[in-house]
């Protein structure tokens, strides 16, 4: 007897039947870049396009899911790329199923940004298929592919960027430079694409120069233009201390360029930083007409120097140099600290008095017996001690003439000038090059280790010494400029100084030093100091 169960047969539906005669339309996107804007390569793009369109149209079972193309913009960084951030977008939204590309190098550069975009999508199900590598990212073997072939397009985008570098940098050796003139005060572009200066707007650099030479501080320069309704770069009537700044220490205004003030880190994160030694500047002198004397414009950056040398270091300093000029000039002849202006108030009756900022942040604990001045007696004695240098103005001079002599004199034990650093800098690093090559031929750097070491050793030495040199010679210039400005206004002022000047004592007196409630050192610019003493 059979005992085995009887199968029946359930006949298809014919509903079910013709369900699964018709296939799935599978959604297809295409995504495509080109890396540059210029014409060639938008024909390029167009022509991607059309490809996609027609290839997507034309399969059976895809139906058109979009085509995402980004014109001109980098394959290093996907937020810089909108349209294939929409397409990401689409695909999380499950409006993808797939997406054509022609090669790896076209969908990013950036191996990280490709392997973590590659696999967010195939976790949704979603197959990239590049068409040149003919990889498909749902296939069990493609990630190593991915990987190594993302790393190669990655090489490329970076050995591109540092040949695109190379050659900016090549242009700075021999001299070209690019000007931007949308943000640059007074100057235009020429006939002979070099900045061709802006007369009425030329006067107004000259005098912001000269108003920061006799004392004036960033705030005031500003208060002064505004007042007299004179247009910034932009043309509107409201400056800032920051654009100020950037007039007195922009060097393109004595004629000079200086390149490469800041440089990009890297390919993929594109951060812009200053520099500050990482990389060589490059200097291109008289490279135009200029609006500012060079020795006017190393005496501001001397000054500028100065002026941040000699701000107070308390917790309440304030940010702009002060419009007096006692607050950079009188200092506790206790402690070595600034003195600050201060307002006291009592019974309605208004006292203006200078304190030592030692005493005023910390009381007694760093300064026990600074006194509290007067400003008007301390401003006569001031006058004072000026109007007896005076009574001596030919010897005055003589001693400013005879110190602007001792700043010129050459620096003993200089062996080596400031050019001939530079060229055994380049020496070394013709040799170091050398050396390099020849052990990536060799297969063995073992053998030139210590020679190598002698010379980043020799580099050190020298990159120390011209960084020595550099800084000195700007002091020297900047002293002098300050000595000379003295001299000549010592030879034009009167006898006798009857009126507080704030210019006057800024290009007159270097330091006042406060030696007891009863007098007080008042040092000039030269060297010469006169005591004196407190009505």
């Amino acid at each position: 007897m059979d005992t085995s169960p009887k199968v029946i047969t359930i006949p298809p539906r014919p509903e079910a039947a013709r369900r699964q005669a018709v296939q799935r339309q599978l959604r297809v996107a295409a995504y495509c870049r080109v890396s540059t804007d210029d014409e060639e390569q938008l024909t390029s793009y167009e022509a991607q396009k059309a490809y996609y369109t027609d290839k997507i149209m034309t399969t059976p079972n895809w139906t058109m899911a979009g085509i995402f193309a980004d014109e001109g913009i980098t394959g290093t960084s996907a937020r810089k790329r909108p349209e294939f951030l929409k397409m990401v977008r689409q695909c999380r939204q499950k409006k993808i199923d797939i997406v054509l590309t022609k090669s790896i190098s076209r969908f990013a550069r950036n191996t990280v940004d490709c392997l973590n975009y590659i696999r967010s999508l195939k976790e949704l199900g979603i197959a990239i298929i590049f068409e040149k590598e003919n990889i498909n990212t749902l296939e069990t073997d493609s990630e190593l592919l991915i990987t190594m072939m993302s790393s190669f397009a990655q090489s490329e985008s970076e050995s591109i960027s540092a040949n695109v570098r190379w050659g900016m940098r090549q242009s700075m050796r021999e001299g070209k430079a690019v000007i931007q003139y949308s943000r640059l005060y007074a100057y235009e572009r020429g006939e002979d694409d070099k900045p061709q200066v802006i007369p009425e707007q030329a006067e107004v650099v000259k005098d912001i120069f000269n108003q920061y030479l006799a004392g004036a501080s960033l705030r005031m320069i500003k208060a002064k233009l505004e007042s007299e309704h004179i247009p910034n770069v932009s043309g509107g009537e409201n400056w800032t201390t920051t654009s100020i700044r950037s007039i007195l220490t922009n060097e393109k205004y004595c004629g000079d360029v200086l390149r490469q003030k800041t440089y990009i880190s890297d390919c993929i994160s594109k951060k812009v930083l200053r520099n500050t030694g990482q990389l060589p500047m490059y200097l291109i002198r008289d490279h135009h007409k200029g609006i500012i004397e060079r020795k006017v414009f190393d005496a501001v950056q001397a000054e500028m120097a100065r002026r941040k040398a000699a701000k107070s270091p308390t917790k309440s300093a304030a940010t702009g140099l002060s419009s007096y000029a006692l607050s950079e000039r009188l200092v506790c002849g206790e402690c070595g600290t600034l003195y600050r202006r201060c307002t006291w108030v009592k019974n309605g009756r208004k006292r203006i008095v200078w304190r030592c900022v030692s005493r005023l942040d910390y009381g007694t604990k760093y300064c026990h017996n600074s006194p509290t001045l007067d400003e008007e007696p301390l401003q006569k004695a001031i006058l004072a001690a000026l109007n007896k240098a005076m009574g001596e103005k030919d010897e005055m001079i003589l001693q400013i003439t005879e110190a602007m002599e001792r700043e010129l004199a050459p620096v003993l034990g200089e062996g080596m000038s400031l050019a001939g650093i530079e060229r055994r800098i380049e020496k070394i690093n013709q040799e170091t090059r050398e050396i390099i090559a020849k052990a990536a031929r060799e297969g063995s750097s073992a053998k030139y280790t210590d020679r190598l070491k002698m010379l980043m050793n020799e580099m050190t030495v020298l990159k120390e010494k011209q960084a020595s040199m550099i800084e000195n010679t700007q002091k020297s210039n900047g002293s002098m400029e300050r000595v000379k400005a003295a001299a000549d206004l010592m030879a034009q002022l009167s006898e006798k100084l009857t009126q507080w000047d704030e210019g006057v004592i800024r290009q007159l007196v270097d330091t006042v030093k406060v030696v007891s409630a009863e007098e007080i050192v008042v040092y000039l610019r030269g060297g010469i100091d006169v005591r004196q003493e407190l009505p």
